[in-house]
């Protein structure tokens, strides 16, 4: 009788548990930020649709805004993207959370993603070749990938790393890759790996960055392969530069050399996913300056290898490349953006060779085959084009041998660069760029290293406005609830309206340089200098 006069209240007490806990959860899903990769989306805009109430000021000094900060390395490439409750960024070991990792590492940290707490950290020492292959102190650079439980990235030691979210805090070690050489409650927790070096003769140059792509169980990849120190050979031209792995077990699935012996200097860029007509396509930006579309399930009828739906050249056929900067022709650091069948993607450099002409394309993503501008022939046969993987940064275009002639299956949806035609010191249109666009309905925001934040309409190319931060510009402008924020290397962040009209909302100061991009997500701005991590709100 006892038991049965418990049995209600006791089914009553868990029900009432039960549906605190969900709502609890509920409440936390809610407030959950959700920004599991460079660029939000795979088509990589970077454009928040669902934010809103974002802070547009704040101060350190007052608290004014500030959620919550926290140290990072001296020197802060990689992130920050937030899911699960938990947000990662990649940085360097000069604030070591363990002192027991020594020494100049890339490092990849894990916070909660509502207070800041430190929960684990993945540390890579540096490759013996140094600089060559890993610039000292660069740290992690590659921004990561987040799905469910797990999370993905590139080491600075050019390797493709999946690890669990919880690292080892719960208190398990996840296979098949058990002998991590560390493995305390504050370390990560490494599935499995795929080393690019070792398994695929991939030589990056100074450093690998890519932020992974995972869609339909793959992963994709810029290997990141260029130059020696010497910056004239290619140590392998056969080694791939794309490649995709099974998102389960890091089995290569599939692998492309283009560019083959065309790379110029390093790549350093991110690959982009859509459907376009009803093929899923992965675009990978080449480092010849050449976007390259693929099947995103690989080529059925050839194993482990890829197939090309189309391809296009995003420099003028005439423009040349020179050692050190001093050319016309770029390779692409920034990612491209697919959106409304369209891809957007500008070209540019290393930011240390300086300043330089750029090209901002749109180009129609529904095509196959070469959509370049252009087609290139040789004098002497001028009625069929040639290959042009014949040509390469040290056999250019030659105006005595070769001649171009307007591709009729051109892409081309709108060009936005060059020079003006004045021929005074500042006649550059758009310069190089190592930034993403955001694409915001009818407008693309578009920044330039030289400091210039341009707006453009989407469909045509026309220029509405363009403004200058008096700053070189690294990161990529961003949108959201209706704002355009932009960070520099003075450490400025000047928030913008999102409209035609150009319109300064409000200017931040930050006490270091803001090389990445902004986030939103989960009602916080999150906000990484080059040696720390803000977490703002708006408190009113």
């Amino acid at each position: 009788m006892k038991f049965a006069r418990l049995e209600k209240p006791l089914l009553f007490v868990v029900t009432l548990s039960l549906a605190a806990a969900l709502l609890v959860s509920a409440a936390m899903s809610r407030n959950a930020g959700h920004w599991p990769m460079f660029g939000g989306t795979p088509g990589r805009n970077m454009v928040s649709e669902t934010e809103s109430n974002m802070p547009i000021e704040w101060d350190a000094e007052s608290n004014k805004n500030i959620k919550w900060t926290v140290d990072l390395g001296s020197q802060s490439f990689g992130g920050p993207v937030v899911g699960g409750g938990k947000l990662l960024v990649g940085t360097n070991n000069q604030s070591p959370r363990d002192t027991t990792h020594k020494g100049d590492r890339g490092v990849l940290m894990c916070f909660r993603e509502d207070n800041g707490e430190f929960l684990w950290q993945a540390t890579h020492t540096r490759l013996p070749a140094g600089r060559v292959n890993d610039w000292p102190e660069l740290g992690l650079c590659s921004s990561p990938y987040i799905e469910g439980n797990r999370a993905y990235y590139v080491s600075n030691r050019c390797e493709v790393i999946c690890v669990d979210m919880e690292g080892f805090r719960d208190g398990e070690n996840d296979g098949p890759v058990v002998d991590e050489p560390a493995s305390g409650e504050t370390d990560a927790d490494i599935i499995w790996k795929y080393d690019l070096m070792r398994e695929l003769g991939v030589f990056p140059h100074n450093v690998a960055v890519c932020a992974p792509l995972v869609v339909e169980g793959r992963v994709f990849i810029v290997t990141g392969n260029g130059v020696d120190e010497g910056h004239r050979r290619l140590p392998n031209a056969r080694a791939p530069s794309f490649v995709a792995l099974d998102q389960e077990s890091g089995k290569l699935l599939w692998a492309d050399r283009s560019p083959g012996r065309r790379v110029l200097h390093g790549q350093w860029s991110n690959p982009a996913y859509g459907v376009i007509n009803g093929q899923a396509i992965v675009v990978f930006p080449g480092g010849d300056g050449w976007i390259y579309a693929f099947d995103a399930a690989g080529n059925p009828e050839r194993r482990n290898q890829s197939k090309l739906i189309w391809k296009f050249d995003c420099n003028p056929k005439d423009s040349i490349w020179v050692l050190g900067g001093r050319g016309t022709r770029n390779s692409i650091v920034g990612t491209p953006v697919i959106q409304d069948d369209k891809v957007y993607v500008g070209v540019g450099q290393d930011p240390e060779h300086g300043l330089g002409i750029g090209h901002l394309w749109c180009i129609d993503g529904t095509k196959t085959g070469n959509v370049s501008t252009h087609l290139v022939y040789d004098k002497a046969a001028p009625d069929k084009p040639i290959n042009e993987t014949r040509l390469n940064q040290f056999i250019p275009f030659d105006n005595d041998k070769h001649m171009t002639k307007p591709n009729p299956n051109s892409a081309e949806v709108w060009h936005y660069g060059g020079e003006d035609g004045t021929k005074k010191f500042d006649n550059v249109v758009y310069g190089r760029t190592i930034s993403t666009v955001a694409v915001y309905g009818d407008l693309v925001f578009a920044a330039e290293l030289a400091g210039f934040l341009h707006c453009l309409d989407s469909k045509t190319g026309q220029v509405h406005w363009k403004y200058d931060m008096l700053s070189n510009v690294w990161g990529s402008p961003y949108v959201v609830d209706g704002k355009v924020y932009l960070g520099d290397e003075d450490g400025d962040v000047v928030v913008f309206e999102a409209s035609k009209e150009m319109k300064i909302v409000a200017e931040n100061i930050m006490d270091n340089a803001v090389y990445s991009t902004v986030v939103a997500t989960g009602g916080t701005l999150y906000l990484m200098t080059w040696n720390r991590l803000y977490a703002l709100h708006s408190q009113d």
